[in-house]
């Protein structure tokens, strides 16, 4: 296991290997003391969502080929378990992405051989429940919303000053075929991976000429936790979505995004769809009761 770092945003902040406080990051250590000049040399990695899914697959790719990790997660245990088996410099930062101050001080924490963000992956998101709009409950709505939207524009937001600063970066959002293609009940989850995919675009304008780099990842079918958090925990009714088919997993789609990359600076993917097999999309449909 490499070194390994600490943010937790209840009023508590600590590093494993040194100093413990309760008021702010200490013991930033330089590259060249605890011998991380390759840290400096390849800039740290950033993934939201990082304790499962898509996220975690991210994590391992990432490790194997030497970057250094930063990653955040609500879940703390997931988040030490995974970082058990990293064989990298990894920081954790324990909070939630809907919480505007949380994400500014995790990010201003974030310590000295670290803080060259090069890659981050907006990765945390959720849905929430099927149900048609008229039924749909308001709070999901807005759960959804603030993290799907607003947790992404706040991690974004902290970042791309300095990717531009340095005139280096790149930034995957993490968005979805629903934010493409309409289905009964994806009404507000839909929605926010189109902001998602649209907001990529934008930023690309934004930042033209930065030598930054902007990738919006669309997957379909994937079988991770997804289903078992859109039915809140119902396993049976989560399995049922996969049946039958041989669906994406969370590795697939971590060679997705490392691929994109680590292409040539010259090169940027600005939208990948990427579903199974057998996935397609379905006829129009027709309602023919007057």
């Amino acid at each position: 296991m490499g070194d390994l770092y600490y943010f937790f945003w209840e009023n508590f902040l600590s590093f494993r290997g040194g100093a413990e406080t309760g008021a702010g990051f200490s013991g930033k250590l330089s590259s060249e003391k605890r011998g991380w000049r390759h840290i400096m040399e390849k800039g740290s990695v950033l993934i939201t969502g990082a304790s499962s899914g898509f996220g975690e697959a991210c994590a391992r790719w990432y490790a194997k080929r030497g970057y250094p990790l930063i990653l955040a997660a609500r879940r703390r245990d997931r988040l030490e378990a995974l970082a058990e088996k990293l064989d990298t410099p990894v920081f954790l930062m324990c909070l939630d992405v809907r919480e505007r101050i949380a994400v500014k001080e995790a990010l201003e924490c974030i310590p000295e051989g670290f803080s060259g963000v090069e890659i981050l992956i907006n990765n945390a998101g959720l849905a929430l429940g099927l149900a048609p709009a008229a039924e749909a409950d308001l709070d999901d709505w807005e759960t959804m919303v603030d993290t799907n939207i607003k947790g992404l524009m706040y991690l974004t937001r902290g970042l791309l000053p300095g990717m531009v600063e340095r005139r280096r970066g790149h930034i995957v959002n993490m968005g979805s075929v629903a934010g493409s293609w309409p289905y009964p009940g994806g009404n507000a989850y839909g929605a926010t991976k189109a902001f998602v995919e649209q907001f990529s675009r934008n930023l690309r304008c934004d930042v033209l000429g930065k030598g930054i780099r902007i990738t919006n990842i669309a997957p379909g079918m994937a079988e991770t936790e997804f289903s078992l958090v859109r039915f809140k925990g119902q396993a049976d009714k989560a399995a049922e979505t996969y049946q039958g088919v041989e669906a994406l997993s969370a590795e697939d789609i971590a060679e997705i995004v490392g691929w994109v990359t680590t292409l040539p600076q010259h090169v940027n993917i600005n939208h990948l769809e990427v579903m199974p097999t057998q996935q397609a999309w379905g006829p129009f449909a027709v309602s023919r009761d007057v």
